[in-house]
C-alpha cells in the first residue's frame, strides 16, 4: 500500500506545491522510503538495514535545509542548537549545524519507527496519521519556519492527510490492502518533517502522537532492560494488549483516531509550558494503563495455566 499512498502525495504535490529544494528533497526521501518498503515487503530485509535506510532518508531531508535550530523548553527559555557550525567547500561553500541536524535526524528516524509500530490492526495507522497531519496543517497556518511559506507547509500537511484518508477505506477492517513497511515509514517521515517545517511544532506532534510515542518508548525500555534487541518486533504493544482484552480491530482503530483527534484539538490552544505538563500527565496516564494491562494479562495467564 505504500506505493499508491506515495503516488497520491507525489502527483498532488507536483500540481499544488512550488518545486523548491525542500519540497524536492521531501519527495526524493519519500521515494527512497517507498522503494525500501517495497523491497522489504518482498525480501524481508534485516531490521538493521532498514534502520540504516531510515537514517539515510532523514539525512536527505536535513541535507536540503530542514533542521531544528532551537528548542523552546517548558520554562520559556530557548535552547539553541545552531551554535556548532562546521563549514566546508564542495562545489561551493556549505555548512553543517551539527546539533540542529543531528537532533532533526533523530526526530525523523524516531517518528518513522513509532508510527510503523502503531499499525498493528486494520485502519489504525492511516486514520491517526490523517488526523495528525490535519492538525499540523492547521498549526502551520499560524507560523512556519525555514525558507518555505505557511501556505506551502499547510498544503503539504493537507496533502498528506488526504493521501492517507484516501487509503483508509481500503485498509479499514476487513482490510483489502496493507500499508506495508513503505507506507508506515512514509507516514512517519512526512509527519516528522511537517512538524519541523510548521515552526518547530515538535512539541505539538509529541502531544498528538502521545499514545504511539509513549507506547514505543515503554516497549524500548522494557526490551533494553530485558537485554533484547530493540530492532526486533514485539507483540506487547498497546494494541496487542487491547486485542487480548477482547477489543475488536475496528474498536482499537477508532480508539486511536479518537485520542489523536482530542489531543490534536488540545494542542491548538496550548503554549509550550502547557504542552510539557500535558505530555507529562499523558506519560503517567498512558504508562500506568500499559503497566496495568501487562500485569492484568500476566495474572490472567497464570490463572489459566
Amino acid at each position: 500500500g505504500g506505493l499508491p499512498v506515495f503516488l497520491g502525495v507525489l502527483i498532488t504535490s507536483l500540481i499544488f506545491l512550488p518545486l523548491n529544494k525542500i519540497i524536492l528533497g521531501i519527495l526524493t526521501a519519500g521515494l527512497l522510503t517507498t522503494l525500501v518498503g517495497l523491497w522489504d515487503d518482498r525480501r524481508d530485509l534485516s531490521p538493521y538495514l532498514r534502520f540504516a535506510a531510515n537514517i539515510l532518508t532523514a539525512a536527505i531531508i536535513v541535507g536540503v535545509g530542514v533542521g531544528i535550530p532551537f528548542i523552546t523548553n517548558p520554562f520559556d527559555h530557548v535552547i539553541l542548537l545552531d551554535t556548532w557550525r562546521v563549514s566546508f567547500t564542495f562545489f561551493g561553500n556549505h555548512s553543517i549545524l551539527v546539533w540542529a541536524d543531528m537532533f532533526a535526524i533523530l526526530w525523523i528516524v524516531w517518528t518513522m519507527n513509532i508510527v510503523g509500530w502503531s499499525s498493528g490492526v486494520d485502519g489504525q495507522m492511516p486514520g491517526f496519521v490523517a488526523i495528525a497531519a490535519t492538525m499540523l496543517g492547521v498549526l502551520a497556518l499560524r507560523f512556519s519556519a525555514h525558507d518555505i511559506s505557511q501556505t506551502t507547509v499547510a498544503t503539504l500537511a493537507f496533502i498528506t492527510a488526504g493521501a492517507f484518508a484516501g487509503f483508509l477505506p481500503w485498509n479499514f477492517y476487513p482490510q483489502k490492502i496493507m500499508p506495508g513497511y513503505g507506507g508506515k515509514t512514509l507516514a512517519g517521515l512526512l509527519l516528522a518533517t511537517i512538524a519541523i517545517l510548521s515552526g518547530g511544532k515538535v512539541g505539538s506532534a509529541l502531544i498528538i502522537l502521545a499514545v504511539p510515542m509513549l507506547d514505543a518508548g515503554y516497549i524500548l525500555i522494557k526490551r533494553i532492560l530485558a537485554k533484547k534487541s530493540p530492532f526486533r518486533a514485539a507483540r506487547s504493544h498497546l494494541h496487542h494488549h487491547l486485542l487480548s482484552l477482547g477489543w475488536g480491530k475496528r474498536r482499537i482503530a477508532l480508539f486511536y483516531w479518537g485520542v489523536s483527534a482530542i489531543l490534536g484539538l488540545l494542542t491548538l490552544s496550548l503554549e509550550s509550558q502547557q504542552k510539557f505538563y500535558a505530555f507529562v500527565v499523558l506519560g503517567v496516564v498512558v504508562g500506568g494503563i500499559i503497566m496495568w494491562l501487562n500485569f492484568a494479562l500476566h495474572q490472567e495467564k497464570i490463572t489459566n495455566s
